[in-house]
């Protein structure tokens, strides 16, 4: 029998960890020679600094941690060093130059949240579900120079849930993406990996979603308004201003939930787009078409609630918008 593939493990955010825990989970397979991922970083309102979730399952699973900056000179021999031949990247959040791509003798190979080459970059769940895609997937690939572009080794679908917010879809995908990549290394380390070009041609790209971008626009018809909510939530997190008449500044109100008036519901008609309308148990924003229910919102510097609950404790007058 072969000897386990020894990985270097490169990732950051929670969906990085399915992917470490089963590759961990499988010493038959694979050795984990040692975890890079981001330095510690403030969260919470306190600011304090906080590890990486794969950090802290890295931690939980006795395996050695790098925090080192790949741009460092030295980072190439700081790889070799771990005694790792194969590195698997999911999420890690930096680019990898080439001396540290030529420092393992198997390469490196990327988990990436799309059907390459649809959707190459930062957002690809968040944009698929922006743009309305129907189906989405995961793909493994060995990094090259380019963004995304290395060749493919394995791909999976996953049809996309009609009320499927970013955070929900991709934590499917985080899951069955890592039994895609343990499949993908397993196949490098048996030598029966067969990478193949990507095809040629103008797609798309992924551009992360800034705080901007998540600022809710209800000239848009109620379906794109509904899409851009659920791309940027649970992140950035689908915002506005609401305004108790013309004229103030407005407060922040962020939107956690919505969906298009349904056909059984007595949704108000004649609704300008971001006007709000108040029922016992709804609150209704217009859009440029029908309008769109507030199903569960989060005003500034309060606990996220029920939108018709937050509705009858901020007395809103009948003048109230949102922009």
């Amino acid at each position: 029998m072969s000897e386990p593939l020894s990985i270097l493990f490169a990732g950051t955010p929670q969906v990085a960890v399915p992917a470490l825990r089963l590759l961990a989970g499988d010493p038959e397979h694979f050795h984990m020679a040692a975890v890079l991922t981001r330095p510690d970083a403030p969260q919470g309102r306190g600011r304090r600094l906080a590890p990486s979730p794969v950090k802290q399952a890295a931690q939980e699973l006795g395996i050695p941690v790098l925090e080192s900056n790949p741009r460092d000179p030295s980072f190439p021999e700081e790889v070799k060093a771990t005694g790792a031949t194969c590195g698997a990247v999911v999420a890690y959040g930096r680019i990898l130059r080439q001396p540290v791509l030529d420092a393992l003798d198997y390469g490196w190979y990327n988990l990436h949240f799309s059907l390459l080459p649809l959707w190459r970059g930062a957002a690809p769940v968040q944009r698929a579900l922006w743009a309305g895609d129907r189906v989405t997937g995961a793909t493994v690939f060995r990094l090259t120079k380019g963004m995304d572009e290395g060749p493919i080794l394995a791909q999976s679908t996953l049809e996309i849930g009609p009320r499927e917010t970013s955070g929900e879809l991709l934590g499917r995908l985080s899951e069955d993406g890592a039994q895609l990549l343990a499949a993908s290394l397993q196949a490098v380390s048996e030598g029966r990996a067969q990478p193949q070009p990507q095809p040629q041609g103008a797609y798309e790209t992924a551009d992360k979603i800034s705080g901007e971008d998540a600022h809710i626009r209800f000239d848009k018809p109620a379906f794109a308004v509904d899409r851009q909510i659920r791309a940027c939530t649970p992140e950035p997190g689908a915002w506005c201003l609401l305004h108790e008449g013309e004229g103030d500044q407005g407060l922040t109100l962020h939107v956690l939930q919505a969906r298009p008036a349904q056909a059984d519901q007595r949704a108000p008609e004649g609704l300008g787009p971001g006007r709000l309308a108040l029922g016992k148990r709804a609150v209704w924003v217009g859009t440029k078409s029908e309008p769109l229910e507030l199903l569960q919102v989060k005003a500034a510097g309060k606990k996220a609630m029920k939108a018709a609950d937050w509705a009858r404790g901020a007395r809103l007058s009948g003048q109230a918008f949102c922009d």
